[in-house]
């Protein structure tokens, strides 16, 4: 007989949660400062980029839970708006393109600290950070969500990514004051952290 919670959808929820714990414990500061101490200046030029791979390879599995269970459609933008939803999707694609490239993606890769680059944290309140301060997780939500078939597994995956990135939001939000202090104070009360003109 069938295990059935191999076969209930829930198992994408958990899975993925189990995925956030590991991929927020490997972020956090006391993982990279252990990382540090058994390996020195190899692990600050290496460690983010080895992160990055290891969260990509991790999240392969859980990418095609969806696929290997048993799936139920929700529903289907007929067209146009299918359509417009598609355009929709590539323009997000564009606008995170865009995010990447202005947080600095040799940075985010890991490839400026591999290479011993000017790893200098600054405060970036330019493009569409003068709008949003954190695009590049509101241009993958929109991305998600404008999928014009959605399916019962499908939506339990986009729930938990839309979960993660309010979440890593948030984290991420705290971990930019002990930075930068007052000026990411007085940054967060003027710039919305995910909608646009939403305070």
């Amino acid at each position: 007989m069938e295990n059935p919670i191999r076969s209930s959808p829930l198992i994408i929820f958990l899975a993925f949660a189990l995925y956030g714990a590991v991929h927020s414990l490997l972020a956090s500061t006391p993982a990279k400062d252990l990382a540090y101490t058994f390996f020195g200046k190899a692990a600050e030029r290496t460690y983010r980029l080895f992160y990055n791979i290891f969260s990509f390879i991790t999240l392969l599995p859980i990418l095609a839970l969806p696929f290997t269970i048993p799936d139920v459609e929700l529903y289907t933008f007929p067209e146009p708006w299918s359509f417009i939803a598609k355009g929709g999707q590539i323009l997000a694609l564009v606008l995170l393109a865009f995010s990447a490239f202005q947080t600095g993606i040799f940075k985010f890769i890991g490839f400026s600290q591999l290479l011993g680059l000017n790893n200098e944290e600054k405060l970036n309140t330019r493009g569409l950070y003068r709008y949003i301060r954190h695009p590049l997780y509101t241009f993958s939500l929109v991305f998600l969500w404008l999928t014009p078939t959605m399916t019962r597994n499908i939506a339990i995956l986009y729930l938990s990514f839309s979960m993660y990135f309010i979440i890593g939001a948030v984290v991420e939000g705290r971990k930019l004051v002990k930075i930068f202090g007052d000026e990411y104070l007085e940054y967060m009360s003027k710039t919305p952290m995910l909608i646009p003109f939403l305070k």
